[in-house]
């Protein structure tokens, strides 16, 4: 039978190291609690940011047409600002994207127009990558109008030593240090600074957002001990290929699922992930009797009819080995087309701040899966295909 979380938190420091979980299940379990560390750190630099923010030609009280926002980074961390896009984009009532640093770095010029003005926030946790740093330098060195906010789990970074050197043209955001993971899979890292993104959604009111950070942290307490007991024997079942799917923020939500799975398990479980829509366009042509499908189900009830729809499929088709559904509440009764259900009990929690709870049920799937197969979570790649901090790219201008 694979541990526990509890039994790998209160492993040996020895059995740790053998195992390869000094780590990885510390900065999966940490994060409901760390998520209000990051609140705090918002709350005493709020009059610096939004100082900054208004100089970059955002104003928090109204509609700021004039100004296009970048979210950007690179795999894990672009997840983060797909997540962020809606939020963003709704309450500062401005064009709002995210970018992957891969597409900047080389094709910048199809992106950034003259004549407009630009504010990027870049999302790293080491905020050493070689793309994010070459981007970030090229942007400064030839357009002058964007904008520059950087937010990093590593204050001492390249990224951030590159924007202390233009005052007045770039802010940096250091995160706690310890949400600065150690293992290999971004965990705590990536819900953090997607907090760090509803953080920044709401600087206008960042009082009104505390309530909904407590809920966030209080929900993802008690949903990751239902994942902990549930996770290890989902994944005891055996699967080779896992889909995860969601609509709008929770599609994010699901690419960045696919992505952690994978990682953990050094590709020997196959992964994709979808719109809820979008799976019946050919990529439902993959799922068989080997395939775990996780549906993350959306709080809005139209959404919520087509994503039913799809399990209901997908149950008549006898498409998938196992079918996990998260739910926001206890309104729809599953029957026979979810083997598990997981109920976040926070109906008034809107998708648009979710990506921090439901992530951290494909982690744990991660992690207890990597244990399984025997690989190390910590380092769970062992020909050395990926690893922490993505190896030096060649840059070319």
């Amino acid at each position: 039978m694979i541990d526990t979380l509890e039994a790998l938190l209160n492993a040996t420091e020895e059995e740790k190291e053998a195992r390869g979980t000094r780590y990885t299940p510390h900065e999966i379990n940490q994060q409901p609690a760390s998520w209000r560390r990051t609140l705090q750190i918002f709350e005493e630099r709020q009059s610096e940011l939004r100082s900054f923010l208004s100089d970059s030609g955002l104003d928090l009280r109204k509609l700021s047409r004039n100004l296009t926002v970048f979210l950007v980074g690179a795999g894990t961390s672009d997840y983060v600002g797909r997540a962020l896009t809606y939020l963003l984009r709704r309450k500062w009532g401005c064009e709002v994207w995210a970018v992957p640093s891969t597409d900047l770095l080389t094709n910048l010029k199809d992106f950034v127009h003259s004549g407009h003005r630009y504010l990027w926030i870049s999302f790293s946790r080491s905020g050493n990558s070689s793309e994010g740093l070459a981007v970030l330098e090229e942007a400064i060195e030839e357009h002058p109008q964007i904008q520059h906010l950087l937010v990093t789990c590593n204050e001492k970074s390249r990224m951030a030593k590159v924007c202390a050197e233009i005052p007045g043209r770039a802010f940096v955001v250091a995160l706690d240090e310890g949400v600065n993971d150690r293992g290999l899979a971004m965990t705590s890292s990536y819900t953090n600074m997607v907090v760090a993104g509803q953080c920044l959604a709401h600087l206008g009111s960042l009082s009104q957002y505390r309530k909904s950070l407590s809920l966030l942290s209080e929900t993802g307490e008690l949903f990751l001990k239902a994942i902990q007991k549930t996770a290890p024997l989902i994944v005891e079942q055996e699967f080779s290929k896992a889909c995860f799917v969601g609509s709008g923020v929770l599609h994010a939500v699901a690419q960045e699922s696919a992505l952690k799975l994978l990682e953990l398990t050094a590709g020997k479980i196959q992964t994709m992930s979808e719109s809820t829509l979008g799976l019946r366009h050919g990529p439902m042509s993959a799922l068989d009797e080997n395939t775990l499908l996780v549906s993350f189900l959306s709080q809005d009830r139209r959404r919520r009819k087509y994503e039913m729809d799809l399990l209901t499929e997908i149950h008549r088709k006898g498409l998938a080995k196992l079918r996990v559904v998260v739910s926001p509440d206890f309104a729809d009764d599953f029957g026979p087309l979810a083997d598990y259900a997981f109920c976040l009990d926070s109906a008034d929690l809107h998708d648009e701040y979710r990506a921090p709870l439901d992530v951290m049920l494909a982690q744990s799937l991660g992690l207890f899966s990597s244990l399984k197969l025997g690989l190390q979570p910590d380092c769970p790649s062992p020909n050395g295909a990926i690893s922490r901090v993505v190896e030096h790219v060649n840059i070319y201008r």
